[in-house]
């Protein structure tokens, strides 16, 4: 019987929370996102995904399902990937939002395929391809970037260049696997700590702000699949590859 490590837990309880708030809130959260207002059945699809975010997300906390769980999980993403976000890229290739949307998604894909326990480097190939969108956001967006940077940390700009420049050293070293493992923690902690340093003194202090909220929404989702990638460099959690 295999137990869940503390990087799996933390990827389920995202998805639980995630389900739990787009069942109340109603709509879609933001792993599930974007879905056209026009798409048919919209509502029930909403639904649908936060159903298959509770389910897998119970699955994977417990042991003996959490296998079949993270193929649903992985499969669901897959399509969902390939339907919104590829399909975006396909009807707007020059919009960097697409192409940025779409490394969001894969990190989440890869996260899961990784709790499969099968396609491990495959996993790991497409989250150092997602750093590099994440690190060309910095550059292109400097000034967008630089204001969510705290206030009490000086030289706003001079983080954003440093961070961006460490998304794309991670994607590279994740992608020819040099120093990869080193590269895949970092890159994960530095989306952990913009998650804490950034997302979550806003929802504390209490904002009702729907962009807040989803940005903080991914962004939880995106450093605990961070979280489950770094994780696989350990032989313990790479049984099968």
């Amino acid at each position: 019987m295999r137990v869940a490590n503390a990087s799996q837990i933390a990827f389920a309880s995202v998805m639980i929370a995630l389900g739990v708030a787009g069942l109340i809130l109603g709509g879609f959260m933001p792993v599930w996102s974007p879905v056209p207002k026009n798409f048919p059945a919209r509502e029930v699809l909403a639904y649908l995904c936060d159903a298959v975010s509770i389910g897998c997300g119970v699955g994977l906390w417990l042991p003996r399902p959490s296998a079949v769980a993270a193929r649903v999980l992985f499969g669901y993403l897959v399509v969902w990937m390939l339907v919104f976000r590829v399909g975006d890229i396909i009807r707007e290739p020059g919009v960097f939002g697409a192409w940025d949307g779409c490394a969001e998604t894969s990190v989440i894909v890869a996260g899961a395929l990784v709790l499969t326990r099968q396609g491990v480097r495959f996993a790991r190939l497409l989250y150092g391809i997602a750093m590099i969108p994440f690190g060309l956001a910095h550059f292109l967006f400097v000034k967008e970037t630089a204001a969510l940077v705290p206030n009490y940390l000086p030289a706003h700009v001079v983080w954003v260049y440093v961070t961006g420049s460490a998304f794309l050293a991670a994607g590279v070293a994740v992608l020819t696997n040099i120093a990869a493992p080193l590269a895949a923690t970092l890159s994960a902690l530095q989306i952990g700590l913009f998650t804490l340093l950034v997302w979550v003194p806003v929802v504390a202090a209490g904002s009702k702000t729907p962009f807040v909220w989803s940005e903080f929404g991914i962004s939880t989702a995106l450093a605990a699949a961070a979280w489950v990638v770094a994780d696989s460099y350990r032989p313990s959690t790479t049984a099968r590859r």
